[in-house]
């Protein structure tokens, strides 16, 4: 009798990036990272409360981008809130972008989705940092700007509820969902005074709904709470997991899938440790519109202009997409930290050893003023894809399934 046959193994798209390697890499950086945790978090904590205008003093920016292999010199909080008061303009939006762990837009699927992966529905809205200290509760955008100023239910999140030393404040990533005035927590970076920088995602989620659940925080506003505040569901990404995040009802819009693989710390910043990724299922928008708010024949991509000319993402490092000459930059009455927008043709686009790499760019003009930061390169990279080959639902079920099927195989050669 011949031997039954191996079961076929769900298809895979075909990697387009060199995501997976940067990944191993992010990993492999933080548990080697030698961090103040407890003053970083201080140091954030005293910024966003006594900043009146974002973040450009050249020592505050050449602190931000010190080589991290390197040991850090010693900053008192008071130094690095001084500091952050004085930035202005496009140093301003970079510290405060960097406070705030950003993630890459999925553009493969990672090899154990199931195994080392969280999954969560994004509720559409203003990503910001809230911190509650001293009796106040004070939100702030990414570009340092401040969105609300009030009284909360969170420790020492008002008049009313002041508990402990002046240091118990509490730092949460949030998203605040207009319809139903509700912040949604989506990380927790701080809580009464301790530090989750250095802990996983995993005890990080964990803590979000214990700790949110000892106060008032989610209760209905009142005099004393003025916002509510609410944990996002968050799954193992499984195969229910990932159905019950994409599919399922929440009380809120959503606007795509975050994925935060749990072994990570919290790292200011845009990281591949975190992904977003999104269709026409789970999102209103998918391929990004012009400012008329509709979807462009070419792709779109905003860009920030260096003083040399060059014109890069918002990576760290950033990525150069081209340049300009400064004979047009002076016609057109342009200077250094400007965003622009071009348009990209397909011929003149290359994927290059996982990089996108670009011809000839189109300039299209400014985009809108509320616009605070250039396109990242992985965000390119998924709106390219979302045109040509995009990566589906599907795409991840088979990783999923693909990685069901590599522990099972592994589990049945432990009983042999």
């Amino acid at each position: 009798m011949p031997p039954p046959p191996e079961p076929r193994r769900p298809y895979k798209r075909p990697a387009i990036s060199d995501q997976q390697r940067r990944r191993e890499l992010a990993l492999q950086a933080q548990s080697a990272r030698r961090a103040d945790a407890q003053a970083r978090a201080r140091a954030l904590a005293s910024s966003l409360l006594t900043t009146q205008t974002p973040p450009a003093e050249p020592d505050a920016h050449r602190h931000e981008e010190e080589d991290e292999h390197e040991e850090e010199k010693e900053h008192t909080v008071a130094d690095v809130a001084t500091a952050a008061s004085k930035l202005r303009g496009s140093d301003a939006r970079r510290w405060f972008a960097r406070q705030i762990m950003l993630p890459e837009w999925m553009v493969d699927a990672p090899p154990h989705l199931a195994s080392d992966w969280h999954v969560f529905a994004r509720p559409s809205g203003k990503r910001c940092l809230v911190v509650s200290s001293n009796g106040i509760t004070i939100s702030r955008v990414r570009n340092g700007s401040i969105l609300h100023r009030f009284p909360s239910a969170l420790p020492n999140g008002s008049k009313r509820d002041i508990s402990g030393p002046a240091s118990s404040y509490s730092i949460l990533d949030c998203i605040f969902h207009e319809a139903d005035q509700t912040y949604y927590i989506i990380d927790m970076i701080c809580w009464r005074g301790y530090s989750l920088y250095d802990c996983t995602a995993e005890f990080r989620f964990f803590w979000v709904n214990s700790k949110l659940m000892e106060t008032s925080a989610g209760d209905p506003p009142s005099t004393y709470h003025r916002y509510r505040f609410s944990a996002v569901p968050i799954y193992e990404c499984t195969l229910e997991g990932l159905q019950a995040a994409y599919a399922g009802s929440t009380p809120y819009v959503k606007d795509g899938l975050l994925f935060y693989n749990k072994h990570a710390h919290y790292q200011a910043g845009i990281t591949p440790l975190t992904l977003a990724w999104k269709d026409e299922t789970c999102s209103q928008y998918v391929i990004d519109t012009d400012s008329k708010g509709e979807i462009p024949n070419e792709q779109h991509l905003v860009l920030e202009l260096q003083e040399d000319g060059k014109l890069v993402t918002s990576d760290d490092p950033p990525v150069v997409f081209g340049s300009l000459d400064n004979e047009f930059i002076q016609k057109s009455n342009l200077r250094a930290g400007n965003l622009l927008r071009f348009a990209v043709r397909d011929e003149s686009v290359k994927l290059v050893d996982g990089k996108m790499q670009i011809g000839e760019l189109q300039f299209v003009g400014k985009p809108n003023r509320a616009r605070a930061f250039a396109d990242s390169h992985s965000k390119a990279l998924f709106q390219y894809a979302a045109r040509h080959v995009p990566l589906r639902i599907n795409d991840l079920v088979a990783s999923i399934q693909s990685n069901n099927m590599e522990l099972e195989s592994t589990d049945v050669e432990m009983q042999d």
